[in-house]
């Protein structure tokens, strides 16, 4: 009986011993970057750098060879050259973004032509049939991208029924885009001292239904695309689109546009109400 004991005692304690050498010999140690890295972000884990959260993002820029394809949306310039100087590279030069809603058709210019029953969600809606209105492309207004937002950059205009993005506060983490069932929200350069010009529409109807669905929507007319001596603009699909990369903000596209679905933003700031209301 008490071999039996021995026996089973040192076989515990051998084993024990065994796998203590084995994870000793196995051990990962963390690359102490990492924390260092972490202090340095904002800590808001939006996923905006397309990584579950924020260190998941310190890992990726501690194991790579070049952190030019990462970046954290939210993060200032002199984050990332902390982040940069950390690591021993050299920053990458990033063009500040913001999210656009390219939708203009707010409850009077777009008619109402039935009325949603059901839960007043984006998401939902979009799944279960094309909106309320003529236009099937156009924002449900119900706030979808208002709840994604965790910098409180976007209310629903309850005016105009559409989603409106706060200048001052939008990190462009995404995550609206991502919200967004209609693909209304995109993100576009912010512009010198945020000067953008944009085509606020994305209805692909032919333009005598666009129009009759939407008074501002783009018709595809091509008057903008002849207009630009740039090359900025293109026509696809009926529908007229500005390149932001080669748009130099001349203005001559948004005078020639029929319809004004054309937006010129000058760094106006939109007001923070704190309703959520009215559908187109």
């Amino acid at each position: 009986m008490y071999i039996a004991i021995i026996l089973l005692g040192s076989t515990g304690v051998l084993t024990a011993l065994i796998l203590y050498f084995l994870a000793k010999k196995f051990e990962v140690q963390e690359d102490q970057r990492i924390n260092q890295i972490l202090e340095i972000l904002p800590g808001a884990n939006c996923g905006g750098c397309g990584f579950p959260g924020c260190g998941g993002l310190a890992e990726a820029y501690v194991k790579t060879t070049s952190i030019k394809g990462l970046s954290c949306p939210v993060a200032g310039v002199e984050a990332v050259k902390s982040i940069a100087a950390i690591l021993g590279q050299t920053a990458n030069k990033s063009i500040p973004k913001i999210a656009v809603a390219r939708c203009s058709g707010s409850c009077d210019v777009r008619s109402r032509t039935n009325v949603y029953d059901s839960a007043k969600t984006c998401a939902i809606a979009a799944s279960l049939y094309c909106g309320e209105t003529g236009c099937s492309y156009g924002c449900f207004g119900w706030g979808d991208c208002m709840d994604a937002c965790k910098f409180g950059a976007l209310h629903i205009n309850p005016t105009t029924g559409l989603a409106e993005i706060l200048e001052d506060k939008c990190t462009a983490c995404g995550m609206c885009v991502k919200a967004c069932p209609k693909n209304i929200i995109e993100m576009r350069n912010r512009g010198p001292e945020s000067h953008r010009i944009f085509v606020s529409c994305v209805n692909e109807d032919k333009g005598g239904v666009a129009r009759k669905a939407c008074e501002k929507a783009c018709i595809g007319c091509s008057k903008c695309e002849k207009e630009c001596i740039y090359d900025a603009i293109t026509i696809s699909l009926n529908l007229a689109y500005i390149d932001d990369t080669k748009c130099r903000l001349c203005n001559k596209c948004v005078t020639v546009c029929p319809t004004g679905s054309i937006i010129e933003v000058k760094g106006e700031t939109s007001p923070d109400p704190s309703d959520r209301g009215g559908d187109s």
